[in-house]
């Protein structure tokens, strides 16, 4: 099968021949219909690949400072191995798609060969022709609901678990700063919970956007009427929620959302925004700050991501699935359309010019989706099969096959075998594929696989490393 990687130290991004991914307990593979492209998220991504190491330093100081206390316990030398592997290795890229279920792992019954679901998670729902899925991550998806609409649940979740956490009741009234992808749907969401609601977004057409997608005003921040519009909607009150879903390295957004609340208002951050709290003003309303994670509850929890272990719904009401599961409703009751926002659809093997654009600034879209011409009549066989790039050494005296290739393998094990010139690396097996395909263009194995039974099996391998 086909995935999209990008090298985090070069930045270059291609579509990479893997071997389809291991079918676990609590999970499903699903072959991708359509995966979307988040224009804010994945274009950060490639913008941060293309940066030299001090701007990736800039760009991450948490990285920096984990960095640096590796070096305070490994050494320098240790920790500039790891560093530099970690950097020249495959990452998947994407978070949402939708897609027809093609096998079922044990504990994830639920579902059944040939389901059309939605697939939520990042290194999970990847850019791929077929990704493994745990069940907490994956959704039906009913007739009335088209596969390019389900392809962004995950967006939607997002939304959804934003507006939770503002707690808004009927009749209320909200402001959403940045109308972007999750701007949109989030207008959209509010709307049909019965909230007024403002947007505020630079760029024009995305303002008349929102107000087709329900929003009674959007307009520019720069607008000398714009507060005098809110307190005018809102009685003089001021918004009982200001959801920042901006992507900025300034305050403005904040300082806009400051002004907008009303006295006792919270302020809820959706995107990755500069959040330096004014405190006079945030004193003098006493807001309440919030920051919406993600998809909701459960989000990396590896109990309930990995592990499928669901919360009691007595105790935890809305968790990311139930997120995903409440959006793809939405859609089918048509409270929700998003044909608006698929503004451009691309076939699967366009995604690396596709983001070249993207990092080009000459694809200025929303919603970008990537089409895998899928035939839901006809899924996938998806049996394991390794994929072989050269021909073995036969004349080897160690001829190694290797079951997993993570960072230490990588960096501490792998490199010095690979300098033997009386050992060839024949195979390698990893439960990620991508993860795979990386230890056979770094380290020059003949063939790399999902299926480590098959390297237990193999004959011409005399010499097996665990990792």
């Amino acid at each position: 099968m086909r995935q999209v990687s990008q090298n985090y130290k070069t930045g270059d991004i291609k579509l990479e021949k893997t071997d389809y991914p291991a079918l676990k307990s609590g999970g499903v593979l699903v072959q991708t219909a359509f995966s979307v492209i988040s224009a804010g998220t994945e274009a950060m991504k490639v913008s941060e690949g293309k940066m030299n190491l001090a701007q990736k330093a800039r760009a991450r100081p948490e990285k920096v400072k984990q960095v640096l206390d590796t070096v305070r316990q490994q050494g320098l030398r240790t920790t500039y191995a790891k560093v530099m592997n970690r950097l020249d290795t495959l990452t998947p890229l994407g978070y949402s798609l939708s897609g027809v279920v093609v096998a079922v792992g044990e504990g994830a019954e639920e579902f059944k060969v040939g389901q059309v679901v939605a697939c939520a998670g990042a290194g999970v729902a990847n850019h791929a022709e077929v990704n493994f899925v745990p069940k907490n991550l994956v959704v039906p998806v009913p007739d009335s609901v088209s596969l390019e609409q389900a392809a962004f649940t995950t967006i939607g979740a997002i939304a959804m678990h934003g507006f939770r956490q503002a707690d808004l009741r009927l009749g209320e009234k909200a402001v959403v700063v940045g109308l972007g992808l999750v701007g949109q749907v989030l207008v959209q969401i509010l709307a049909s919970a019965g909230i007024r609601v403002v947007g505020f977004d630079l760029d024009k057409e995305r303002c008349k956007l929102a107000q087709k997608n329900g929003a009674v005003l959007a307009l520019a921040p720069s607008n000398d009427k714009a507060m005098q519009k809110v307190q005018r909607l809102t009685g003089g009150l001021g918004a009982d929620a200001v959801f920042l879903c901006a992507s900025s390295k300034s305050n403005n957004p904040l300082d806009l959302a400051i002004n907008m609340v009303r006295d006792r208002g919270v302020i809820v951050t959706v995107g990755k925004t500069k959040v330096d709290i004014p405190y006079d003003q945030a004193f003098g309303k006493e807001i309440e700050f919030k920051f919406s994670r993600s998809y909701g509850p459960g989000r990396y929890d590896p109990n309930y991501e990995q592990k499928g272990i669901d919360y009691p719904a007595g105790y935890v009401r809305w968790t990311q699935r139930r997120n995903m599961q409440t959006f793809i409703d939405l859609i089918a009751a048509g409270k929700i359309n998003l044909n608006p926002l698929v503004q451009k659809v691309f076939p699967f093997d366009k995604a690396p010019q596709v983001y070249g654009d993207i990092h080009a600034s000459k694809l200025n879209a929303l919603g970008v989706l990537f089409d895998y011409k899928v035939n839901l009549k006809k899924p996938l066989n998806v049996i394991a099969k390794p994929v072989k790039t050269k021909a073995a050494n036969k004349n080897a005296a160690i001829t190694v096959g290797v079951i997993g290739a993570g960072n230490y393998a990588a960096s501490m094990l792998l490199p010095h075998l690979k300098s033997k010139k009386n050992v060839t690396l024949h195979s390698v097996a990893t439960q990620r594929s991508l993860s795979a395909a990386n230890a056979q263009k770094k380290f020059g194995f003949s063939e790399h696989g999902t299926d480590h039974t098959k390297l237990l099996k193999n004959k011409s391998i005399n010499t097996l490393l665990i990792a």
